[in-house]
């Protein structure tokens, strides 16, 4: 599965714990989490998504760069507007996946300037095995 998302001149990616992609048009500087604004994701599909597979592949690709974050999933996950990806083990109905092996402040500064310009964001969801 699939969904698009868009950089924002105010994306830092600097936070440690978690990384988000939201439905918002923006992101102010506070939000050191957020890499994809304007994400186009089916909540329900995701929903389907995380009853059925324990663990995903998150692949983020921006001009010609990609980056894998490996998960597991939280059957809670039920957010319209959020997917938040995290290091911990805390779950909500944002979080999407738990026990991350990157959080925002991971992904490559090259990817981050990629996502300051504004660029289109591609985000493949799959299944990923243990």
């Amino acid at each position: 599965m699939m969904f698009r998302a868009w950089g924002h001149p105010n994306i830092k990616a600097t936070q440690k714990n978690t990384l988000e992609f939201t439905k918002e048009d923006y992101v102010t500087p506070e939000g050191d989490c957020i890499v994809g604004v304007n994400a186009d994701f089916d909540t329900a599909k995701l929903r389907e998504f995380v009853k059925k597979h324990k663990h995903v592949k998150i692949t983020i690709r921006t001009g010609g760069l990609q980056e894998v974050i490996l998960a597991k999933t939280n059957p809670s996950f039920n957010d319209e507007k959020e997917i938040v990806i995290r290091l911990g083990e805390y779950e909500s109905e944002r979080t999407f996946a738990v026990r991350a092996d990157k959080a925002a402040k991971h992904l490559s500064r090259e990817l981050v300037k990629a996502l300051q310009s504004g660029s289109p964001i591609e985000v493949n969801v799959e299944e990923a095995t243990e």
